[in-house]
């Protein structure tokens, strides 16, 4: 039994590490995994297992990206350690408002909207504003990381509120959110991978108190192990992204979120 669970977090793990990055819903993808390689374990643990183990995708983020992110670089001149801070202070701004809604409405939005009717409705929905936008799409007037001002921040955050609701994919809708906003695609890219940071360090430690840590032993193990593959595959799933991104537009992941959409609309309602 404990070798069947932990071969179930590392498939998940993989789930995890490569939709969380592309903007294809994570949840989306862990809920219609799970469904046939359910846990065997506790309830509790398996509701926070699905949080917790991004934060292995968000080590990813820290590692592929830690000299960018680190305003204390040595190699950095005055000019460019200032600009860090400055970064840092966006990001802050901009996981305010996901921080409060999620902080305030955890349970009812987990109670209301986590089922696969909402997920199904979310990916199909925004498969097409991804291809609207894409088809309507201007050149862009913030092409430099520097540029992302703090009201531009702020705005990035609340569109991020939206990922509160399952299959919205946190990545889609804060790269959708500065692709409207002006941004370029690898800016927004870049931009909502160091905005996760914060967030999802925060929902990880909230749901691992709130579930009071009273695991077992092989639960500790599933979920460390699922962490660890999370990061390992996230780390990859990043770098295809950042290099796709620089000769493709964002539309077949667009028509991906459709069809996934139907697929798991067609399977609990026909096949379940």
């Amino acid at each position: 039994m404990e070798f069947i669970e932990i071969l179930k977090s590392i498939i998940l793990g993989i789930v995890q590490g490569i939709t969380e990055w592309l903007p294809v819903s994570s949840t989306g993808h862990l809920i219609l995994v799970e469904e046939f390689i359910k846990f065997e374990l506790s309830q509790v643990f398996i509701n926070t297992f699905f949080v917790v183990i991004q934060f292995g995708s968000i080590l990813a983020v820290i590692v592929l990206f830690f000299r960018k992110l680190n305003p204390f670089d040595r190699y950095k001149n005055s000019i460019e350690k200032k600009d860090t801070f400055h970064l840092w202070i966006k990001i802050a701004v901009a996981s305010v408002p996901a921080g409060i809604i999620g902080f305030l409405f955890d349970d009812i939005i987990e109670e209301a909207l986590y089922n696969p009717t909402t997920v199904a409705l979310m990916l199909i929905v925004y498969g097409i504003l991804f291809i609207a936008v894409e088809n309507r799409r201007r050149r862009p007037r913030i092409t430099e990381l520097n540029d992302i001002g703090y009201l531009t921040a702020l705005c990035i955050g609340f569109f991020q509120v939206l990922a509160l609701i399952p299959g919205t994919s946190r990545s889609g809708s804060t790269i959708l959110g500065a692709i409207l906003i002006g941004t370029s695609r690898y800016i927004a890219a870049e931009f909502s991978f160091f905005m996760a940071v914060p967030v999802m360090i925060g929902a990880s430690g909230y749901k691992l108190l709130k579930a009071g840590m009273d695991f077992s032993g092989l639960e500790w193990l599933v979920l460390a192990v699922g962490s660890i593959v999370s990061f390992i595959v996230s780390i990859f799933a990043i770098k295809f992204l950042m290099d796709y991104i620089k000769k493709h537009d964002f539309k077949v992941f667009g028509y991906y979120r459709i069809v996934l959409g139907f697929i798991v609309l067609a399977y609990f309602y026909f096949l379940v």
